[in-house]
């Protein structure tokens, strides 16, 4: 088994074979998967080591939780459509509604629907916060708001990589009053028993491993260890907005500090073991344990209804986005047309496909160079799509 520890029902042995072979053939250090199917856990997986520059003292456990990126934008969409769904904040309403100050050069139009599907126009600032900056979220949410779009709100879209942390945080605020990490914890983790977190209490801290970049080798079958050209060459380019978007904090926070960790950023600084995104994912879709769906049908059909489609102003590939979450496309490939999910960049990847019942969760602690496809996440998926 080469490291890798724990169960999985009978027939989802491919994916457990796939998380194998990911160790030995797409440099893998320490990782967890997790599938949940009709609400009951499947596929409980770890191997490797904790932190992905250890020396294998301190090995990757069942409980291991690692930092997720962009896969805790799925948990951000979550709450602005809870909000929704209980009738407390109204999709097809402006932003500045709730947050008066966000009407600023010309974003009065802007509706809670463009933030969650990243039609906006506001994903880059025209001046990068630091990070002790970025992870104060009154001086961050008043830098967004008073920030001029990049194109006209509604009219296209482009991936708000950094500043979706600001423009879905304040509108929880200012809904709730209450932060968006604490509202996260108290309305959806809590209740349902997840191992995810968005701002990591200091009792938590020892079970998260630390995070960094791997190189892995070619990965076998034509699975694309790299990013696309086009998409290299905007990231390179200083000038890009794809640059300028994933470059709103500058520099990078470092992700194994322990402020930052303990920071809440929705976008990209969620923290999670495998378990608990899936265990979310499945929670959205349907009963676990007992507790009823966090989503009823409506907002099911809601969040993953395409919102946004086409040439990504940002990612400069062509994306598609529901509300809040990505799609099954070319872009970031899921289990079927009828996934919803979202990918971390470098690995992560939480999802759930609602028709056959399939929640899955897969965390990792090497970094790879791609934004949505990372190819030891698609393995994965690949191989559960086999076991179906």
């Amino acid at each position: 088994m080469g490291g890798v520890h724990g169960t999985v029902d009978a027939g989802f042995e491919p994916v457990r074979d796939a998380f194998v072979r990911n160790f030995g053939e797409r440099g893998e250090r320490g990782a967890a998967v997790a599938v949940y199917r009709g609400g009951r856990k499947v596929v409980d997986l770890w191997g490797g080591v904790r932190d992905v520059d250890g020396d294998g003292d301190t090995p990757w456990e069942s409980g291991t939780a690692q930092v997720i990126r962009s896969a805790t934008k799925g948990v951000a969409a979550a709450a602005l459509l809870l909000l929704h769904q209980r009738g407390e904040l109204d999709l097809d309403a402006p932003v500045g509604a709730y947050w008066p100050e966000f009407k600023a050069h010309g974003k009065d139009d802007v509706l809670v629907r463009h933030v969650l599907a990243h039609r906006a126009g506001v994903p880059a600032l025209d001046r990068p916060l630091t990070p002790a900056e970025a992870l104060d979220p009154d001086l961050a949410a008043a830098v967004v708001a008073a920030q001029a779009p990049f194109w006209e709100p509604g009219t296209g879209h482009g991936y708000h990589a950094q500043t979706y942390s600001w423009l879905t945080g304040e509108l929880v605020r200012r809904v709730t009053g209450k932060a968006v990490g604490e509202w996260i914890d108290a309305e959806i983790a809590r209740p349902y028993g997840l191992g995810l977190w968005v701002g990591l209490p200091e009792a938590e801290a020892a079970r998260v491993g630390r995070i960094g970049r791997i190189e892995p080798p070619a990965a076998p079958g034509g699975l694309r260890t790299r990013p696309k050209r086009n998409v290299a060459q905007a990231y390179a380019d200083p000038a890009s907005l794809t640059r300028r978007a994933f470059g709103a904090i500058d520099p990078l926070p470092d992700e194994n500090d322990p402020a930052y960790r303990a920071a809440a950023l929705p976008a990209s600084n969620g923290i999670a073991t495998a378990d608990g995104l899936a265990r979310f994912y499945a929670a959205l879709t349907g009963e676990v344990d007992g507790a009823a769906p966090l989503f009823t049908p409506e907002t099911v059909d809601a969040a993953r209804a395409e919102a946004s489609a086409g040439p990504d102003r940002v990612l400069v590939v062509p994306t598609r986005f529901g509300l809040g979450y990505m799609l099954h496309g070319g872009a970031s490939p899921l289990l079927s047309p009828g996934s919803f999910g979202h990918p971390g960049r470098g690995g992560a990847l939480g999802f759930a496909d609602p028709e056959p019942g399939i929640a899955f969760g897969y965390v990792t602690n090497g970094m790879n160079k791609g934004v949505t496809a990372d190819p030891r996440a698609q393995a994965l998926v690949r191989a559960l799509r086999e076991a179906l």
